[in-house]
């Protein structure tokens, strides 16, 4: 990437205590910005003060939806030391979801270096506070002015970061999900498989009707015959029934998520019996009512999720007591201690961004 030109706020907010931070609301004092034009490139990398955008009522990703985006985080661990894990899988990731959409493919070292520059200029924004950290959120909308379905000319590359703590209010203690009968957010051949703002879109009816019955999230089956698992709104689902750690396959209906990617690299590390495979509702509810069952999900917001109780078709089922089982805490505490430094990292996952980088 050519020199990415820094212009420094004149007016630092205030951080938040590390104690009162949540999810996704606070955001820090700079961005970085880079724009695409057909026949130009990708080009004006840039780091300015974080403020609002001047849209045309006609641009085009307010009507057509050509709109992707990645999220990662940044860790200080207690040396001191600020840690972004699997950084280029992510950039190519969100290359991934570009192609889906039409839209035009970013360098990888570009996304790697625009993460690692503005992180570096806003790192006084980088929690200390065991399970907080700073969540990366690289963006790409088109910009065109025009009514007309086709992909546009013109994009822009953005990238804000934010301090968080926990994702789920439960933290690490396990959640209830329900699985829809009903509802279908993707199917094989669409865009299940992009992370794109229209499938969370396509999520937000089926999850305000498991929120009013009690559960914090939505558990996706296939969309033809509603039988087989697919996905959560907001991470990959695994369970653990008898000796064998079986996910859904990534089929082109489901995110190919990087935190599902880490744990089936140490699940096989480990040498357990793994499966990518479709498994049915069924199959999971037989292993609940049998006491077999251990399950949680898998994501870079909440790393990972226990799942205490599953609903379907207004049936409750317990799991493992409501508890979290203990495959899913040492799956939790490994990527945790990784992420932190405190951890081996055997993968190189978890990348510094340099010397005690001051806060």
């Amino acid at each position: 990437m050519t020199n990415i030109a820094i212009t420094r706020t004149t007016q630092p907010k205030q951080q938040p205590a590390d104690e009162t931070l949540t999810f996704g609301k606070v955001f820090t004092d700079h961005m970085f910005m880079m724009n695409y034009d057909e026949g130009k490139g990708w080009h004006s990398p840039r780091i300015e003060p974080y403020h609002n955008f001047s849209l045309d009522p006609a641009t085009c990703v307010l009507h057509y939806g050509q709109a992707i985006f990645d999220g990662l985080k940044a860790f200080r661990g207690k040396d001191g030391i600020i840690r972004t894990f699997r950084v280029g899988d992510h950039a190519r990731r969100l290359n991934r979801s570009a192609h889906y959409l039409c839209i035009p493919e970013l360098p990888v070292d570009v996304v790697e270096e625009s993460i690692r520059a503005l992180v570096e200029v806003d790192q006084r924004w980088v929690p200390s506070l065991a399970g907080t950290s700073l969540y990366i959120r690289p963006t790409v909308i088109a910009t065109e002015t025009f009514l007309g379905v086709h992909p546009s000319h013109s994009y822009l590359y953005y990238v804000i970061v934010g301090p968080v703590g926990a994702y789920y209010k439960e933290g690490m203690n396990p959640v209830k999900i329900m699985a829809s009968d009903k509802y279908v957010r993707a199917v094989q051949g669409g865009l299940g498989a992009a992370k794109t703002a229209g499938n969370y879109a396509a999520s937000l009816y089926g999850a305000e009707e498991a929120q009013k019955a009690g559960f914090t999230q939505v558990l996706w089956l296939d969309g033809v015959e509603h039988k087989y698992l697919d996905e959560v709104g907001t991470m990959n689902i695994m369970l653990k029934i008898g000796d064998e750690v079986i996910t859904p396959p990534l089929n082109g209906a489901i995110l190919a998520g990087i935190t599902r990617d880490s744990v089936l690299t140490l699940l096989r590390d480990w040498g357990l019996r793994v499966s990518e495979r479709p498994i049915s509702i069924d199959e999971v509810l037989a292993a609940a009512r049998a006491g077999t069952l251990e399950m949680w999900g898998t994501g870079t917001a909440a790393v990972i999720s226990p799942v205490g109780e599953l609903g379907y078709k207004g049936e409750r089922y317990v799991i493992g007591d409501g508890k979290t089982g203990a495959l899913t805490q040492r799956l939790y505490d490994t990527i945790v201690g990784i992420q932190y430094g405190t951890d081996p990292d055997p993968h190189g996952w978890a990348r510094p961004l340099g010397n005690r980088l001051g806060g």
